[in-house]
């Protein structure tokens, strides 16, 4: 894992963390825009290093690694927590660290369900599958991608991740994001957004939004008629910063 930062250390801290096979430049365009005010810190996660093989062995460990970092480079504190699709995940098993103190948790399409053994074998062939043909650059892949999943100017990012992108890693992400998660009662006075969309798959963020409310009745719920898993984020980021900025302000 590497933690890349931006803006001045002495702000208050802002962590964004990526979804799976999304490489972290995805944030960008939040990053220009919160470094003027905040220390911005970026993780490239596990198996998504771009100069490196690395392997993504688990959750617990991704969460305890930026937790550490939390504690040790932050003084155990974050104004906002925000994490994409898996990293948002993450970042909730992060904010449940009782000494780390997180005010404001963002949460943009976590899968936070677990799912039937059969579903979880498909999808590992399906990866393993996209990311052999994104090492061989079939054009095939990058159409598809570029439309419905990452803009097209992070292509080449994400190539550097498919290069490196081991079997195993695929394997231990899709067994540990399908699990179901430890649903806590997070502290009241840490806000809490979850948003999600209405297309594909997102009928398992929302029932994960939902599930989470149940334990966290001041949590707050976004719900984007017509938007596609990560699109907001990945492909309306300007809309995406307003609406966070718009929440933690």
């Amino acid at each position: 894992m590497i933690f890349h930062t931006f803006g001045n250390k002495d702000n208050k801290a802002v962590m964004l963390i990526h979804g799976m096979l999304t490489p972290w430049q995805i944030w960008n365009r939040a990053t220009e825009h919160f470094a003027s005010e905040y220390y911005v810190v970026v993780p490239e996660l596990d198996a998504h290093t771009e100069g490196e093989i690395s392997t993504f062995n688990s959750f617990e460990e991704e969460a305890q690694r930026i937790g550490d970092y939390i504690r040790n480079e932050l003084d155990g504190k974050v104004f906002l927590l925000a994490g994409l699709s898996m990293g948002g995940r993450i970042a909730a098993t992060v904010a449940s660290g009782r000494d780390i103190k997180i005010d404001n948790l963002v949460i943009d399409g976590a899968p936070l369900l677990k799912v039937n053994g059969l579903m979880k074998t498909i999808m590992k062939k399906n990866y393993i599958s996209i990311i052999g043909k994104s090492r061989a650059r079939d054009p095939k892949v990058r159409k598809s991608f570029t439309k419905d999943f990452l803009p097209g100017e992070f292509w080449d990012d994400y190539l550097k991740i498919a290069d490196n992108m081991e079997d195993i890693s695929i394997t231990n992400i899709i067994d540990g994001v399908f699990t179901d998660f430890d649903f806590i009662k997070y502290p009241e006075d840490m806000r809490i957004l979850f948003m999600h969309g209405t297309k594909g798959n997102e009928s398992v963020a929302r029932k994960g939004a939902l599930k989470m409310k149940d334990h966290n009745p001041h949590m707050e719920i976004r719900c984007f008629d017509g938007f596609a898993h990560a699109e907001l984020a990945c492909f309306k980021p300007d809309k995406w910063i307003e609406e966070v900025e718009g929440f933690v302000t």
